[in-house]
């Protein structure tokens, strides 16, 4: 378990910024409801979920209410717990994230169509093109072709916003910061992958005696970017559904602060609590019927804060625990997809996860608060982890 001798802060201190980011984000809730309402920042159902009755009610229910918690935290964190060390990149990830979820979601609202050249039409122009220096072009960008065409299985159907391809690339820039802050400024303990050390005794029988920990050296940067793409885009696939992701991230968020303080992170609990009392008062808004929606400028920024949170603290061993629900999510649509292109059928009626149960019969709301319960088991499991 990592620990740090200075910036440590006191329980109640963290309280009254979770309290503070839950009033703050209150207070200007209206506010920021009246201007996406004014602007008609909304943008209609997907076509794939309009035979899901629950789901037409959001047709005008504007997005971008993440930014209610993106900028609430940001506010507070830059006045009152401003520290190079420990939340600088923290705050700068997410806002860079956050920045990319917004141009998508406006892209979605206002932009144009936009299409792109099937791998079909490339393969064709490779051998029909009159110029000859560009089919050599195309055979040279054909690994690049793959990868944009295979990113499209993966993202909603192509439309307005930014497509699946240029987000990864933008992710990994933001990924590529965190792993250079976390191995070249926080030290070489953090390329460390600790699996906390469990003795589980019953009535005098040893049931598990485990313990792993291995020096990842510079293999923990590509793991480190892994993880915060995975992450944001596991939470941005979990905002489906009224209240669903603002509840989770409550859970995870309170649990991210107790660790954070436990280990002696203060600035990094701080920071935590702060986002659990904007999203409280986000979740308020949210639950069904919504005022607002998340949007990708609110899962994405708030995604990658999870990830590099909980890498900042040394919790990677627990964090698929911590953020249970979401990689479920996540994972859901993976496996959507490689059963879809490989073996030519579905595994559910529809991923993410939360619409199979919504077709099943679930309504909304009993999706949400199992989801929710499911979550928090899985949560204090990694909590109890972590403390091993």
């Amino acid at each position: 378990m990592l620990t740090i001798l200075q910036g440590t802060a006191d329980l109640a201190s963290i309280l009254s910024f979770a309290l503070t980011g839950a009033i703050v984000a209150f207070l200007w809730a209206p506010l920021l409801n009246k201007f996406l309402y004014k602007f008609k920042v909304t943008k209609g159902v997907k076509t794939e979920l309009v035979a899901i009755g629950s789901q037409t009610h959001k047709a005008n229910t504007p997005v971008m209410g993440g930014l209610l918690v993106i900028i609430t935290v940001s506010v507070i964190t830059y006045f009152f717990n401003w520290n190079r060390s420990f939340t600088f990149v923290p705050i700068g990830v997410m806002l860079f994230s956050a920045a990319l979820g917004a141009i998508d979601d406006l892209l979605n609202i206002y932009g144009s169509e936009r299409r792109s050249r099937k791998l079909a039409h490339i393969m064709t122009l490779m051998k029909v093109h009159r110029d000859i220096k560009m089919r050599i072009w195309y055979a040279l960008t054909l690994p690049w072709t793959l990868f944009k065409r295979m990113s499209v299985w993966f993202g909603s159907r192509p439309g307005k916003g930014i497509f699946v391809h240029e987000k990864l690339i933008l992710q990994f820039i933001a990924g590529t910061l965190t792993a250079w802050w976390i191995y070249a400024k926080l030290g070489p303990a953090w390329h460390y992958i600790y699996f906390p050390e469990i003795h589980w005794n019953i009535f005098g029988t040893q049931l598990i005696d485990f313990s792993f920990n291995w020096n990842a050296e510079w293999m923990i940067i590509p793991i480190i970017i892994f993880i915060v793409m995975f992450t944001a885009n596991a939470v941005n696939i979990a905002d489906g559904m009224d209240g669903l992701a603002g509840g989770m991230l409550v859970i995870t968020f309170s649990a991210l602060t107790l660790l954070s303080w436990i280990n002696g992170f203060g600035e990094i609990a701080i920071l935590n609590a702060t986002t659990v009392g904007a999203l409280v008062a986000y979740t308020y808004f949210n639950i069904k019927p919504a005022r607002f929606i998340m949007g990708d400028v609110g899962s994405l920024g708030l995604g990658a804060l999870l990830a590099v949170n909980a890498l900042a603290i040394g919790e990677v061993s627990s964090l698929f625990f911590l953020g249970f629900m979401f990689y479920v999510e996540a994972c859901s649509v993976v496996i959507q997809v490689l059963s879809k292109y490989i073996l030519g059928r579905r595994v559910f009626l529809m991923a993410p996860i939360h619409h199979h149960f919504e077709i099943k019969g679930w309504s909304e709301e009993k999706t949400v608060m199992r989801f929710w319960m499911v979550h928090f088991i899985f949560v204090v499991f990694g909590f109890w982890l972590a403390l091993h």
